[in-house]
């Protein structure tokens, strides 16, 4: 059972962030604590173990080579490779082994397996200098309670996106998870293990640029909002890395309708080297046209029984 720590929250109301570009105002959100001009703090600051009054790493003491010892033992049980963990976090020198096994029994106790420590706190070294109560039982309360994550699925959110634990609450977490629900992400389309992911995504810096990019493509603002709750993994995209290579290859060299990828979004979820392209010049080249569903969903094989089937009508 956790115990939730009284936090007094204010609200945010980050529905402007949901009008189309036309009808934004310059300053959409009179709260003075969420500014939407500058961007929100991402990371929150992670505690030390120890009270410490110097702005600097303490250093070690004279009498601390055993216990140091001890510590790079425990990371190795953990399986986390000591050098990245003390390059990335110089607190882990001074601080006790006790209070790295409470954070190990801050995770454990949130259903998260021993195995996974490894890739979390290599991931983020920061984590195993903080401190469960004010840093991490207060992000497993917001998962529970305002996100309404069910406690199994807890480890499963975390796994799959580590970052949530060094997110800060009312600066990160908050704001996304209300610019999401008012983006369509609740009831049927609520947010779960799965898509938690999205929630260390920056409002104005990440999400909604994603979402005027798409509309840049001729696509009405509820169309894209359809899209994106039909597959979520649109907003994780890279505009530079995916979107742009891929609408460019669909619309110049497949002679793509816009409106296809209305109807299929996933289109943005696969491989352009390693599927689109490969599929789509077998097609050409025998003189063939599917549309995107159908070229792109199923597997190799599937594909290519397709292939000779249709090779074998237009011969017969």
């Amino acid at each position: 059972m956790i115990i939730r720590l009284q936090v007094l929250f204010q609200p945010l109301n980050p529905s402007s962030y949901l009008t189309p570009p036309s009808k934004r105002t310059k300053n959409p959100n009179p709260n003075p604590k969420f500014n939407p001009i500058q961007k929100p703090k991402s990371y929150k600051p992670l505690k030390n173990g120890l009270t410490s009054t110097s702005s600097s790493p303490p250093q070690p003491t004279t009498d601390c080579g055993l216990r140091f010892h001890e510590k790079l033992l425990y990371l190795e049980t953990l399986k986390v490779n000591p050098t990245k963990a003390l390059a990335k976090n110089p607190y882990f020198r001074s601080t006790p082994l006790s209070f790295l096994k409470s954070v190990e029994n801050c995770l454990s106790s949130m259903g998260i397996e021993r195995s996974a420590f490894g890739r979390i706190f290599d991931m983020h070294p920061q984590l195993l200098t903080s401190d469960p109560y004010t840093d991490l039982y207060p992000i497993f309360d917001f998962l529970l309670n305002d996100v309404h994550i069910r406690f199994p699925d807890i480890r499963k959110s975390i796994i799959r996106c580590p970052r949530l634990l060094i997110c800060d609450v009312e600066d990160q977490l908050r704001p996304a998870l209300c610019f999401l629900r008012k983006l369509g992400f609740e009831g049927p389309n609520a947010l779960n293990c799965q898509t938690t992911l999205l929630l260390v995504s920056s409002v104005e810096g990440t999400l909604m640029p994603k979402l005027d990019y798409l509309m840049s493509l001729g696509l009405g603002y509820e169309e894209v909002v359809n899209m994106v709750l039909r597959s979520p993994g649109l907003l994780t995209f890279s505009i530079e890395n995916n979107y742009r290579p891929k609408v460019v290859y669909f619309l110049n060299e497949m002679k793509g309708d816009i409106r296809e990828l209305k109807r299929f979004p996933q289109y943005f979820s696969f491989s352009l080297e390693g599927k689109i392209k490969p599929r789509h010049r077998l097609l050409v080249e025998h003189g063939f046209w599917l549309p995107l569903k159908e070229m792109l969903k199923v597997s190799d094989g599937e594909f290519n029984a397709r292939l000779i089937e249709m090779r074998l009508r237009l011969a017969g």
